[in-house]
C-alpha cells in the first residue's frame, strides 16, 4: 500500500506535463515563425532571410492592403493580422512571377498553389504547420514546412496538365526542374522550396502527411479541381489545360483493312479469274472456228463467187462498188489528203532551194527565242502551280509573315563507340550518355559551330559574315543569331561547358547535371543544380531537345547518338541584294564543310541552296550522258538510212548526209519550239529539255525512216519523173505521218491543261515541236530527199559530191529488214497455232498490271533527285535515320478575325473560358492522337500568351505613367505602373481598345527573369497588325508535325493538317488554312492518280478522234488503235510496280510521253492495214506488218535501243530511275504491242476492208507496173 501514493504521485505528474505541453504547442499556435525581413541571403543573391519572431500575428499596414488581396484574398478581413509585413508580400510577388505568368492559365491551379505559398509566408497559424530549425542571429535560415498530402496531390493534379504555349509544352516542364511526365506533387513542391531554384533564399523542407507529425499538424487547406469554378467567378479550367473537362480521349478511327478476297488481294484475285475466264472463252472460239473451218469443204471457186472480197470478179457491177456512205466520205477524204500531199511533195523536190531556205529563215527566225530563254530550277515553280491551293497558301504567309527562314544544318555523329555512365552526386539512378555526348566531342563540336559563325564570304565586294543573315528574334536589344544546338545549353562557350562545382572527392554538379535539367526545361534562365546556368539560348529562345539531338529513344536525351546543329537564316522575298549575301554565304559554308574533316566527328550538312546547286551540277555532268546517248543514236540513224546493193557502191548508196540533215531538223524543230514559246516567256524546264529532244527524235526518226524507206522500196513507173515519184510517195506516206504526228500534238496540248507545272510546260514544249518536226519533214526533209535521189542517180558519192562513179548496172534488192519482216517474221506470228498464244501471254500481262496498278507508290524519293556523288545524299541519309523531329506546321487564320471581341477571341482561344471547340483546342485535341494526325505537339498560342502577360497581377505588363511607353519587367522605376487596374474589370479579358493598346507592347517585349512571357522572340512575326497599330490581321498558331520519314508520311502529314484545319474553318466560320514548307512539294500527290488518269484519258481520246477521221472515218479502227495504246499505258504502270517506279511529276511526263510514242507503233500498222487490198484479214495484217513494220522496227526501236542503255551509265539517280527504266520499258513495250500484239489483233478483229478504198486504187494502178509490186 505504499507504493501506491507515489506511483499516484508521479502519473499526476505525467498527466501536468502532457496537459501543460499540449497548452504550450496550442499557444505556440496563436504565434509566428517569422515577422519581415532582415539579412541577405548567403546562398541567393538579392533574396532576404525573414526575421525570427515567434510573437503573436501583427495587423498588416494599409499600404499592403491591395497587394494582399491580390495575392491572399483569404486573409483580407478583420485588422488582417499576419505573420508578415509588406516587404515579405513584395517579395512573395517578385518569386512567384515565373509560376503566376504560367499557371494562371488555369485558375484553380494558381489558387491552390498562392494558398501553398501564403500559408508558408503570412498564415497567422503558421506555427500550427511550421517549424524553425535553423538561426544566424536574428535570421531564419531553415524551416520544416509540414503539408498534408491530399492537399499536395490536388495542387499538382489541378496543375499537371497546363500548357505552355509558347514553348509547345506542359507548364511544369519548366516549373518543375525536370520533364513534366516525371514531375509529380512530391518533386514539384521540393523545387519549389530548393535553394537551387534561384527564389528561395534559405531551404524550406516540406514534410508531407495527413496525420500529425511530432506534434504539428500539416496544412491541408481546402483546395479546388481543375474542372471547378472560383468563388471569385473564375471559371473550370479549360481542356487544355485540364484533361478532366475534356471527356474520354479522342480515338483515330481504325484504319480500313485491306481489301481481300479469301485472304488473297482482292485485285489480284479478281484479274486471275477475269483472265482464266478470257482464256476458256478465246481458246473455245478458237478451237470452235478451226473445227467449223475444217468441216466446211471449200469450193475451188469461193474466192472468186465470195462477194464479200473487194477484189471478187462476182460483182454487181465493175465500175461501182457497194460502199457505205462513211466509207465514200473516207475515201474522198484520204484521197484529198494524198492529192493535196503528192502536189506539195513534187513542188518540194522541184523547187528546193526555195523550200529549204525558207524552212531555214522560220527555223532561225523561231530559235531567235533562245535569247530570251529561261531554265526554271526553283523546285517551287517547277513543282507546284500558282493557282494551286498550296501554292497560294503559300505566297499568302510569305506575304504577311514572311518567307520561311533559309536553313543550313549539320548532323553530327562520331565513330567513337564509348558509352559512358553519369553517377549524379545527389543519388538517383546511373544515367547512360552516348559518345556523342562526351565533353571532349562536345568541345569538338563547338569549335566547328564557332569556325562555321566566323565564316566571312564576300557578295559584291562586300563581306558578309552570318549576323548579316542569320535569324535574330530579338534584334535590335539581342543580336545573337539562333543556333538550335546543344551547345546553346551552355551559351555557347568553352569555359561554360567546362564549369563544374565540387571539391577534392566529389564533382557536384557538372555538364552532365545541366545537360540533364535543360533537356527537361530548355526555356528555363537557372538551372537548379549548384552551377545555376542558363538553358535558355543566346539568341533569347529555348533549344528544344527534338531539335538538337537525334537517334534517341523515347525521351532519353542523353542516349542521343547524334547532334543536330541549325542555323536559320533570313529569307527575302524580293530583296535580291540581301537574298545574295545570303547565297553568297551558304556558298562559303558549303565550301568550308567540303573541306572539313576529323577522326573523331562524322558530320553530314546541307544549305537551303544545296538541293538547287546540286541539281544544276547534276544537268551538268549529265550533258555528257545526254551528247553520248544522242551521238549513238545519231550514228546509227546515219548509217542504218542507207540501203547498200554492193560493196562498189557504199559511198553512193549510203545516206549519212541524208541521216544528218533529218537529225538536224529534229534539233531544228526542238529549237524552235523553245524559242517560239521563250517569245511569250513560258520558262523551261530541266524535263523539258532532257526529254523532248529524245521525244521528237523517236517521232521524227520514224517519219524518216518511213520516207526513206518507201522511197527505196519503190519503182519509179514508166514516164514518172523523180519529182512525180517522191510526190506520190508522199501522198502515201505522208496521211500516216500526218495521223501519228498531228494525233500527239493535240494528246499534247490537251496535256497542258494540267495544273502541274512540269507536265504542262512540257506537254506545251513537246507538242509544239512534234509539229514543227512534221512541217519541216515534208518540206526540207522532202527537198533533200529529192536532192539526195539524184545524187545518188548521177553515182556521186555521199557527202563528197563531187566525185563521181562510172555507170554500171546494178540490180535493185530489197533491204535485209524488210526481206526478214516480210518472208520470215510476219508469217510466223500470223500463223494459226502462234497467234493465240501471242494474244493469251499479252491479255495475261495486261491482266498482272490492272492487279498491281493501285501498288504504285506515289511521290518521289528526294535522294534519287540528287547525283550519286553528291554530299546531300549523305545529309538525306542521316536526316532519316537520326532527326526526330517534324517540320513546323502553322494553322494560319486569315484576316478578319475581331480579336478585341469576346466571340473572336473564344473561337481561337485555349484558356479559361474559350470555346471547347475553338483552334487552339481542337490542335491541341489532334496532338493527342499524334500517331493518326501527324500533329506532334500542342500549338503555341500568341493570344493566351498574351492575356496571361497582361493580366493585372504579373509584372510583365507595365508603361512609364508619364509618357505612356512600355516599360519592360526588368526596369525599376517607379514612375512605371501596372496596365490593367486591379480590379475585377481588370483581371478580366483586355476588349476592344484595351487589347489593341497593350498589343503592340506585348509583341516587342523580350522575355526576361521577372516575364518570361514577352511575345517578341516567339510571337513577333505569328501577328499582321495593321498600320498604325489599329487591330489584327492575319495570324498563326505553330505547332510541329510528327517524324516524317518519307513521301507516304509528308503526303499524310498533309493530308491531315488540311483536314484538321478545315474542320476549324467550320466551326470558326472563317477561313484557317494549315501551312508547312514542304506542302508545295507534295500537294501534288494528293491528286496525282487523278491527274494521271485525267492526262492520259484525255490523250487517248484525243488519239481517237484524231484517228477516227485521218483514218477516213474508220471508228473501229481508231478503236483499236486506242485500245493497244491503253495497254501499252496500263503495262506502263506493271513495269512501275516491279521496277519501283514511284508515280510522280517526272513519271506523269514520261507516260504522256510513252502515250505520243505509242502512236507512233500503232497508228502506221493499223492504216497500211486499213489501205491493204489483200483478200483476208490475215494477209492484210502481213502485208501492213511487213511493209510498216520494218520502218517502226529500224525508225523506233532499233534507234532508241542504243541511245537508252547508255542512260544507264549515267550519275543521276533519277536518269537511271525515271529515264533509263521507263524509256526502255517504252520502246519495249511500245515495240512488243505495235509489232507483235496489233497485227495479231487485227487478224482477229481488225476492220473489214473500206470498199471505195479498194476499188479507187484499183483503177488507180489498173494497167501500170504499180500492180504487179501491188500483187508482189
Amino acid at each position: 500500500m505504499g507504493v501506491l501514493p507515489g506511483r499516484g504521485i508521479l502519473c499526476t505528474l505525467f498527466l501536468i506535463i502532457l496537459l501543460s505541453e499540449g497548452h504550450f504547442r496550442w499557444v505556440e499556435a496563436q504565434h509566428c515563425v517569422w515577422y519581415g525581413e532582415c539579412g541577405e541571403s548567403e546562398k541567393v543573391p538579392g533574396k532576404k532571410y525573414n526575421c525570427n519572431y515567434t510573437g503573436p500575428p501583427r495587423p498588416l499596414p494599409p499600404e499592403g492592403y491591395e497587394l494582399l488581396t491580390e495575392l491572399c484574398p483569404g486573409y483580407d478581413y478583420g485588422n488582417r493580422s499576419l505573420c508578415c509585413d509588406v516587404d515579405q508580400l513584395h517579395t512573395l510577388k517578385g518569386s512567384l512571377q515565373l509560376p503566376l505568368q504560367f499557371l494562371s492559365r488555369c485558375p484553380a491551379c494558381f489558387f491552390n498553389l498562392m494558398n501553398l505559398f501564403c500559408e508558408l509566408t503570412c498564415s497567422p497559424h503558421q506555427s500550427e504547420f511550421m517549424n524553425a530549425t535553423k538561426f544566424n542571429d536574428t535570421n531564419v535560415v531553415e524551416v520544416k514546412y509540414y503539408i498534408g498530402q491530399t492537399f499536395s496531390n490536388a495542387m499538382y493534379n489541378a496543375c499537371k496538365d497546363v500548357q505552355a504555349p509558347s514553348s509547345n509544352v506542359k507548364a511544369l516542364s519548366l516549373l518543375c526542374g525536370k520533364e513534366a511526365k516525371d514531375c509529380n506533387a512530391t518533386n514539384w513542391i521540393q523545387y519549389l522550396f530548393d535553394i537551387n531554384n534561384g527564389q528561395t533564399p534559405f531551404p524550406i523542407i516540406p514534410i508531407f502527411s495527413d496525420v500529425p507529425v511530432s506534434g504539428y499538424t500539416p496544412m491541408n487547406n481546402k483546395t479546388y479541381s481543375c474542372t471547378e469554378g472560383l468563388e471569385d467567378g473564375s471559371g473550370p479550367c479549360s481542356c487544355q489545360d485540364c484533361t478532366q473537362t475534356c471527356g474520354p480521349k479522342p480515338v483515330p478511327p481504325p484504319l480500313p483493312p485491306p481489301w481481300t478476297i479469301i485472304g488473297m488481294d482482292a485485285m489480284t484475285v479478281i484479274m486471275w479469274i477475269s483472265y482464266m475466264a478470257f482464256l476458256l472463252i478465246f481458246i473455245g472460239g478458237v478451237l470452235g472456228a478451226w473445227c467449223y473451218r475444217k468441216r466446211t469443204i471449200m469450193s475451188e471457186y469461193g474466192p472468186i463467187l465470195d462477194s464479200n472480197n473487194p477484189l471478187s470478179l462476182n460483182s454487181d457491177n465493175p465500175d461501182q462498188v457497194n460502199a457505205s456512205c462513211c466509207e465514200t466520205l473516207g475515201e474522198r477524204f484520204e484521197n484529198s489528203l494524198r492529192t493535196i500531199f503528192s502536189s506539195w511533195g513534187s513542188f518540194c523536190v522541184r523547187h528546193p532551194s526555195v523550200v529549204i531556205c525558207g524552212s531555214l529563215i522560220l527555223v532561225v527566225a523561231s530559235s531567235g527565242g533562245l535569247v530570251y530563254m529561261r531554265i526554271t530550277t526553283d523546285p517551287v515553280e517547277l513543282w507546284s502551280s500558282p493557282t494551286s491551293q498550296a501554292r497560294q497558301e503559300k505566297d499568302y504567309f510569305d506575304s504577311h509573315f514572311g518567307p520561311f527562314f533559309r536553313t543550313v544544318q549539320l548532323i553530327i555523329t562520331t565513330p567513337l563507340n564509348d558509352t559512358f555512365i553519369y553517377s549524379p552526386y545527389i543519388g538517383g539512378s546511373d544515367v547512360p550518355f552516348g559518345p556523342i555526348l562526351d565533353k571532349d566531342i562536345l568541345h569538338l563540336v563547338l569549335d566547328l559551330q564557332l569556325d562555321i559563325e566566323n565564316l566571312v564570304a564576300t557578295y559584291e565586294g562586300q563581306n558578309v559574315t552570318l549576323k548579316d543573315i542569320c535569324l535574330a528574334p530579338l534584334a535590335p536589344y539581342n543580336n545573337n543569331c539562333t543556333i538550335f544546338s546543344v551547345l546553346n545549353y551552355f551559351q555557347n562557350s568553352h569555359a561554360v561547358l567546362d564549369h563544374s562545382i565540387g571539391d577534392d572527392f566529389f564533382v557536384y554538379a557538372d555538364y552532365h547535371s545541366h545537360f540533364l535539367y535543360c533537356v527537361s526545361a530548355p526555356a528555363s534562365l537557372n538551372d537548379t543544380t549548384l552551377l545555376h546556368d542558363p538553358c535558355l539560348g543566346t539568341f533569347g529562345g529555348p533549344v528544344f531537345p527534338w531539335l538538337a539531338l537525334g537517334g534517341y529513344d523515347g525521351t532519353n536525351y542523353n542516349n542521343a547518338t547524334a547532334l543536330v546543329v541549325t542555323f536559320p537564316l533570313n529569307n527575302y522575298l524580293n530583296d535580291t541584294v540581301r537574298l545574295g549575301k545570303a547565297l553568297a554565304w551558304e556558298k562559303e559554308f558549303i565550301k568550308f564543310m567540303k573541306n572539313f574533316e576529323h577522326p573523331n566527328l562524322t558530320v553530314a550538312f546541307s544549305a537551303e541552296r544545296s538541293i538547287e546547286d546540286e541539281l544544276d551540277r547534276e544537268s551538268n555532268s549529265d550533258i555528257s550522258t545526254i551528247v553520248f546517248s544522242y551521238t549513238i543514236m545519231f550514228i546509227y540513224i546515219s548509217l542504218a538510212l542507207g540501203h547498200i546493193h554492193s560493196f562498189r557502191r557504199v559511198l553512193v548508196d549510203s545516206k549519212i548526209s541524208l541521216g544528218i540533215a533529218g537529225i538536224l531538223i529534229v534539233l531544228s524543230s526542238v529549237s524552235s519550239s523553245l524559242g517560239i514559246f521563250s517569245y511569250f516567256g513560258v520558262p523551261l524546264t530541266l524535263i523539258v529539255i532532257e526529254v523532248i529532244p529524245f521525244l521528237v527524235l523517236a517521232v521524227g526518226v520514224d517519219n524518216i525512216f518511213i520516207i526513206v524507206q518507201t522511197y527505196q522500196r519503190d519503182e519509179r513507173m514508166p514516164q514518172e519523173e523523180l519529182h512525180q515519184q517522191i510526190g506520190r510517195i508522199l501522198g502515201d506516206v505522208a496521211p500516216s505521218m500526218f495521223l501519228s504526228s498531228f494525233s500527239e500534238t493535240v494528246a499534247f496540248f490537251l496535256g497542258a491543261l494540267s495544273n502541274m507545272p512540269a507536265v504542262r510546260t512540257f506537254s506545251l514544249f513537246a507538242g509544239l515541236a512534234v509539229f514543227i518536226d512534221f512541217l519541216l519533214q515534208i518540206s526540207c526533209f522532202v527537198s533533200l530527199l529529192g536532192l539526195d535521189a539524184r545524187r545518188q542517180e548521177g553515182n556521186r558519192l555521199d557527202i563528197i559530191c563531187c566525185v563521181k562513179l562510172p555507170e554500171a548496172q546494178e540490180t535493185k534488192t530489197d533491204s535485209f529488214l524488210f526481206r526478214f519482216f516480210k518472208k520470215v517474221y510476219a508469217p510466223f506470228i500470223l500463223k494459226e497455232w502462234v497467234r493465240p498464244i501471242i494474244v493469251a501471254v499479252f491479255v495475261a500481262m495486261l491482266s498482272f498490271s490492272i492487279a498491281v496498278v493501285n501498288k504504285v507508290e506515289i511521290g518521289l524519293d528526294q535522294t534519287l533527285s540528287m547525283p550519286d556523288d553528291s554530299y546531300v545524299l549523305d545529309y538525306f541519309k542521316n536526316l532519316t535515320e537520326y532527326f526526330q523531329s517534324g517540320p513546323p506546321v502553322y494553322f494560319v487564320v486569315e484576316d478578319g478575325v475581331n480579336y478585341s471581341s469576346p466571340e473572336g477571341q473564344n473561337v481561337v482561344c485555349g484558356g479559361v473560358g474559350c470555346n471547347n471547340n475553338s483552334l487552339v483546342q481542337q490542335v491541341y485535341t489532334a496532338s493527342l492522337i499524334s500517331n493518326y494526325t501527324t500533329i506532334g505537339f500542342t500549338p503555341s498560342s500568341w493570344l493566351d500568351d498574351y492575356f496571361d502577360w497582361v493580366k493585372p497581377q504579373s509584372t510583365c505588363c507595365r508603361y512609364y505613367n508619364t509618357t505612356g511607353a512600355f516599360c519592360n519587367a526588368s526596369v525599376v522605376d517607379p514612375s512605371c505602373v501596372h496596365c490593367r487596374a486591379m480590379t475585377p474589370s481588370g483581371k478580366q479579358r483586355p476588349m476592344g481598345d484595351d487589347f489593341m493598346r497593350f498589343l503592340p507592347m506585348f509583341l516587342s517585349d523580350n522575355p526576361n527573369p521577372k516575364c518570361g512571357k514577352g511575345g517578341h522572340a516567339a510571337y513577333a512575326t505569328a501577328v499582321d497588325l495593321y498600320p498604325g497599330n489599329t487591330g489584327v490581321g492575319a495570324t498563326y498558331f505553330m505547332t510541329y508535325h510528327t517524324t516524317l520519314k518519307d513521301s507516304p508520311d509528308f503526303i499524310d502529314a498533309l493530308k491531315m493538317a488540311r483536314n484538321l484545319a478545315e474542320n476549324i474553318t467550320q466551326s470558326m466560320d472563317h477561313k484557317v488554312f494549315a501551312y508547312s514548307i514542304f506542302y508545295v512539294f507534295y500537294e501534288q500527290y494528293l491528286t496525282i492518280a487523278y491527274d494521271t488518269a485525267l492526262n492520259l484519258s484525255v490523250s487517248l481520246a484525243s488519239i481517237f478522234v484524231v484517228t477516227t477521221v485521218l483514218l477516213g472515218f474508220e471508228l473501229w479502227s481508231a478503236v483499236l488503235v486506242s485500245i493497244t495504246i491503253a495497254m501499252i499505258l496500263v503495262n506502263m504502270f506493271g513495269v512501275m510496280w516491279l521496277w519501283s517506279i514511284s508515280l510522280n511529276a517526272v513519271s506523269l511526263v514520261n507516260l504522256v510521253m510513252s502515250c505520243g510514242i505509242s502512236v507512233e507503233f500503232c497508228s502506221h500498222i493499223v492504216r497500211a492495214f486499213s489501205i491493204s487490198m489483200k483478200k483476208n484479214r490475215v494477209e492484210r495484217a502481213e502485208e501492213a506488218l511487213a511493209h510498216m513494220g520494218c520502218s517502226v522496227f529500224s525508225g523506233i526501236t532499233l534507234t532508241k535501243f542504243g541511245g537508252i542503255l547508255i542512260l544507264a551509265f549515267s550519275k543521276s539517280q533519277i536518269f537511271q530511275v525515271f529515264y533509263f527504266r521507263m524509256y526502255l520499258a517504252i520502246v519495249l513495250l511500245g515495240a512488243a504491242h505495235g509489232l507483235i500484239f496489233l497485227p495479231v489483233l487485227l487478224s482477229y478483229v481488225g476492220p473489214s476492208a473500206n470498199k471505195a478504198k479498194v476499188f479507187a486504187a484499183n483503177s488507180r494502178y489498173a494497167g501500170t507496173e504499180r500492180e504487179r509490186l501491188l500483187n508482189y
